[in-house]
């Protein structure tokens, strides 16, 4: 299955933001955030279907998400229509679900 992939705009805002929090903190860990948040892609990329579906969201949405590796992030996403879209990169423990109304 090739996807085409697609960040929704809040979403491409928390993966720069995210990027450069972790860049002021130190030189060079920014891109390990971004390696480590393509390298999840890269994975839904080859096993659309192998993320955890979000629950409490109705079944025929069938958003999932998948953990970063390294850092405490995942990716929320869905696949519709030959695209995977990026709906959220949500830090673990920051005001969950927030993305829900992206949804829309």
């Amino acid at each position: 299955m090739n996807l085409r992939v697609h960040f929704e705009a809040e979403a491409e805002v928390e993966y720069l933001q995210a990027f450069r929090w972790y860049e002021r903190q130190r030189e060079g860990l920014g891109i390990e955030f971004l390696d480590d948040v393509d390298a999840t892609i890269r994975r839904v990329l080859e096993a659309p279907f192998s993320g955890a579906t979000v629950p409490r969201l109705p079944p025929d949405l069938a958003v999932r998400r998948l953990a970063t590796t390294r850092f405490p992030y995942h990716v929320v996403y869905l696949v519709a229509d030959e695209e995977l879209r990026i709906l959220a990169v949500a830090h673990d423990r920051r005001r969950p679900g927030f993305w829900n109304t992206r949804l829309r």
